[in-house]
């Protein structure tokens, strides 16, 4: 898969697959995303052992038929959100962005994007978190965002690409830390995924009632600068390219009413608790074939969550 034909026919798959999901309607990629939906959480068992895993930590209460219903509402949502990507360029621009996105307590939102101060934007695997940074560099608000370069370097500058159209700069998470350091001095905007492992010697938190990893460096950002954190989200409205932007709480080291900025830990947790709120706004656009959760390096206590809701689709 390293060799360079390889990687380039794997790159021509993809913009062909991009070129077809652009000419398409919205509501035949969407009847295409949910036929495919069903395959993924019936016959094909693309990271079913991970969905399973994640079920038994998070919702052990939970019958097989919520967890087949919330693994098809899943899938549908991944699929549709690669095709939102696609469309985004073409469909999603200055002149009728208002069509599309909803923004929540804009107002709070522009003081801090405005104030002079810089700020740490945290998120998570949830949502069209990709389209937050495009949204928010449509708006003229220039981001930094820390990224693993992908193993195709072709597909890498594709994705890149589409990152950087309207202002968001993708930065490689090996040696980033001075220019993040830089960034924040400047007044700037960091925008980080919050859910990433970071192997057995992270900040080890509870994250919806099971241990997790947390990268020490995402509190750390936030303390060293002055920065308020802010844990946001991008999250689908019913119909494609339709969607809530928003955030859900404010953790300000300057302004600390919560007492949750006294430590790396205490702020680590906190920003975890708050993207378990944001997963309760719609269960099944979160990745839940996202390997979150590991085993960690010495037992921690498992808290029960409440289980999936009883009928209806996932999330209501």
């Amino acid at each position: 898969m390293n060799h360079p034909i390889v990687q380039w026919l794997c790159y021509a798959l993809v913009r062909c697959f991009v070129a077809v999901v652009q000419a398409i309607p919205t509501d035949m990629a969407d009847a295409f995303c949910r036929a495919l939906a069903k395959l993924l959480a019936g016959p094909v068992r693309i990271r079913r052992n991970t969905f399973d895993r994640n079920m038994e930590l998070i919702f052990p209460e939970s019958t097989a038929l919520q967890r087949k219903r919330l693994c098809e509402a899943m899938w549908h949502h991944l699929l549709l959100m690669v095709c939102e990507i696609a469309w985004a360029p073409r469909r999603l621009h200055l002149n009728n962005w208002m069509r599309h996105v909803q923004f929540r307590d804009n107002r709070t939102m522009l003081r801090l994007l405005l104030n002079g101060r810089p700020t740490v934007l945290v998120t998570g695997h949830f949502g069209n978190f990709e389209l937050s940074g495009y949204v928010i560099g449509l708006m003229g608000f220039a981001t930094v965002t820390i990224a693993r370069r992908l193993d195709n370097p072709y597909l890498h500058d594709f994705l890149e690409n589409f990152r950087s159209l309207h202002g968001q700069y993708m930065i490689d998470k090996d040696g980033c830390a001075p220019l993040i350091d830089r960034h924040l001095a400047a007044s700037g905007t960091l925008s980080l995924l919050a859910d990433q492992h970071a192997g057995d010697k992270g900040c080890w938190t509870p994250f919806l009632g099971a241990p997790a990893s947390c990268h020490k460096a995402l509190a750390l950002f936030s303390l060293t600068s002055g920065a308020p954190m802010v844990v946001g989200y991008t999250r689908r409205l019913g119909r494609p390219m339709q969607f809530e932007t928003g955030y859900i709480a404010i953790a300000d080291p300057l302004n600390d009413r919560e007492g949750v900025c006294g430590g790396v830990r205490p702020l680590t947790q906190w920003y975890n608790d708050q993207l378990g709120r944001v997963i309760q706004l719609a269960v099944e656009q979160y990745w839940w074939v996202h390997r979150r959760w590991r085993t960690p390096p010495v037992k921690h206590r498992v808290e029960r969550v409440p289980t999936l809701p009883t009928g209806g689709k996932p999330g209501t």
